[in-house]
């Protein structure tokens, strides 16, 4: 999580006011990490999800939880002010979707947030092999992963739509003294780990994808219209 909670860290620094969108958050608690006193938060989940979260962590002025599905593309509308900015989180989300599912929902949020950012993790294709097999064998992996990716696609990633302007993989967050250790390593272990072509070929991505920003004020409202 260190990843995603820098890249929102940076882009709020550009905008400040901008909308998180928490995908498949559950009862997580990035707000109260991230919140710089500005920003508006959405989380969207399930409404069963969303019933249990808004039970245990109500929604407050800055902060509300949407009851969507990811794949229902419906949770687009609940962003108010996009041309504020706005930065999509989904971590372990988009492996489990169908890859239709996931070239859609980058079109959405392109055609939707111009200016903005999508920040997922995926795994390569080998690592998801052995991650189904390990399910299928009676792990304990929650969902189905469904979509993998390598990191020599994310340049054709960006086909998904016009509007993405580029696609890149995130290096590992600043060490800070309170967060010294990454995955079960020291951090500054974890990027040369991933320089060796065996063990690269089954480390997780952290990705961003941003979208191009519109060309005037006009075409930006009719975009989310």
């Amino acid at each position: 999580m260190r990843r995603f909670d820098a890249a929102v860290r940076a882009y709020l620094q550009r905008h400040p006011e901008a909308t998180v969108v928490a995908l498949g958050e559950g009862l997580g608690t990035g707000f109260w990490r991230l919140d710089n006193g500005r920003l508006t938060w959405l989380t969207v989940v399930p409404p069963e999800t969303a019933a249990v979260r808004r039970m245990l962590l109500p929604d407050g002025a800055r902060r509300r939880t949407v009851a969507r599905a990811v794949t229902d593309h419906g949770w687009l509308d609940a962003v108010r002010e996009p041309w504020r900015g706005v930065i999509v989180t989904a971590p372990g989300v988009l492996m489990r979707l169908p890859p239709a599912a996931v070239h859609a929902l980058l079109a959405a949020c392109a055609e939707r947030f111009p200016g903005g950012v999508l920040v997922f993790d995926a795994l390569p294709r080998r690592a998801a092999a052995l991650v189904r097999l390990a399910s299928g064998a009676g792990g304990r992996w929650p969902v189905p992963v469904r979509w993998g990716l390598e990191r020599a696609q994310l340049p054709r990633l960006a086909g998904a739509h016009p509007g993405i302007a580029a696609v890149r993989e995130l290096g590992p967050a600043p060490a800070s003294p309170e967060r010294p250790v990454t995955g079960g390593l020291p951090a500054r272990l974890v990027w040369p780990v991933r320089r060796v072509p065996v063990l690269r070929a089954l480390t997780p991505l952290v990705c961003e994808v941003r979208f191009a920003p519109a060309r005037s004020p006009r075409r930006a409202s009719s975009a989310v219209s």
